[in-house]
């Protein structure tokens, strides 16, 4: 009899980090779940400490989502307290050095004298290491992790760099179970640093993890299945809308959550429905733009909605469907990132294996 297969599948996101060691001889609602501050909250509470002991602040380790890390460093330099930064880590800032230099930050491999360190990175493996094991958890060699990147070129501005991605990720698959991969694209700045802290991990976008993870609530699946449907992902940063049949993607549009109402969004996901959706309709609302494929304007209408994500609320007045796979949201891209590790494991391997999207009746 062959082993079980565990996979460590970790969702990181701007709030949360969200996980669950998948094995395959549990049923899915039994299976280890840890909802957990995201690393950027991690970080950026370990700064502030510093912040208020007045004392130099160094960072080491690796490239990492911003938002609440980088508000929180440069709160360090507003209250006229320096900071220092190994080249990896400075990234988290902006990938331009030069300019992470005019901010103020000295880069250096060592810390100088006196200053306090913070590690930097979307991964704390040996936190999670420990934490699991007071529990006789051990972690198992298979990892899959999202992230959401923008990617990055000195020539190119990051919204259009992030729909180039999207656009080059449609065109490579079109099928949301095919978007995961170990190797990410030299331009993914923020994947390549996560594979050096996890080696031999599986990587996945955010967006495509969550709406696959969607799939796995039967009301969603039968609609997807049937007369299709358009899936969006409310995120803490990110508001990420996707019309599929199945598991094929026909088109997707990608906004930024703090710039989403409820009419702005029953707008957006009205003309996906249709087969109206154009880039520059999101583009002009601020949004990094709407990837389309050439048949999506045929295979519409997609007459059912589900949404997913921790700011589902911001949109509840609109009566979507609330998609919660195996019973419970919050581990909804996690669920994404197993489907589409079990795939390609399946395409690597040849072997059958098991999915978590719902069995034929």
């Amino acid at each position: 009899m062959k082993p079980p297969i565990r996979i460590l599948a970790l969702d990181a996101g701007a709030g949360t980090q969200d996980i669950v060691l998948y094995e395959s001889d549990r049923e899915p609602e039994n299976c280890v779940k840890l909802v957990l501050p995201s690393q950027t909250q991690v970080v950026a509470t370990r700064i502030r400490r510093i912040t208020s002991r007045a004392r130099p602040l160094h960072l080491a380790g690796h490239l990492m989502g911003g938002g609440a890390s980088s508000d929180a460093i440069h709160a360090h330099l507003a209250a006229g307290l320096p900071v220092s930064a190994q080249p990896d880590a400075a990234r988290t800032l902006h990938n331009d050095l030069d300019r992470v230099q005019r901010m103020g930050i000295e880069l250096t491999e060592l810390p100088p004298l006196g200053a306090e360190i913070v590690w930097l990175g979307d991964v704390d493996v040996p936190a999670l290491t420990h934490a699991l094991r007071a529990f006789e958890v051990e972690l198992p060699a298979l990892w899959a992790i999202a992230v959401q990147d923008h990617g990055y070129d000195p020539s190119t501005d990051a919204h259009e760099h992030r729909y180039r991605f999207l656009a080059e990720l449609l065109e490579q698959a079109d099928d949301l179970r095919a978007l995961a991969f170990r190797i990410p694209p030299a331009y993914l700045l923020r994947m390549q640093a996560v594979r050096r802290q996890v080696p031999g991990c599986v990587l996945m976008d955010t967006g495509p993890a969550a709406v696959l993870g969607a799939l796995c609530d039967p009301v969603v699946w039968r609609a997807a299945r049937s007369d299709g449907a358009v899936v969006v992902n409310v995120g803490n940063m990110h508001t990420f809308g996707v019309a599929i049949r199945g598991t094929r993607i026909y088109g997707l549009f990608e906004h930024h959550t703090g710039g989403v109402t409820p009419a702005i969004l029953a707008d957006l996901v009205s003309k996906l429905q249709s087969g109206r959706l154009t880039h520059p309709d999101v583009v002009r609302l601020g949004g990094h733009g709407a990837v389309l494929t050439p048949s999506y304007v045929a295979a519409a209408p997609f007459p059912f909605v589900a949404i997913t994500g921790p700011n589902r609320s911001l949109v509840r007045s609109l009566g979507w469907y609330e998609a919660a796979p195996f019973g419970d949201m919050m581990v909804t891209g996690c669920y994404g990132l197993i489907e589409a590790t079990l795939r390609l494991l399946e395409r690597e391997t040849g072997d059958r294996l098991p999915s978590l999207l719902p069995q034929e009746d």
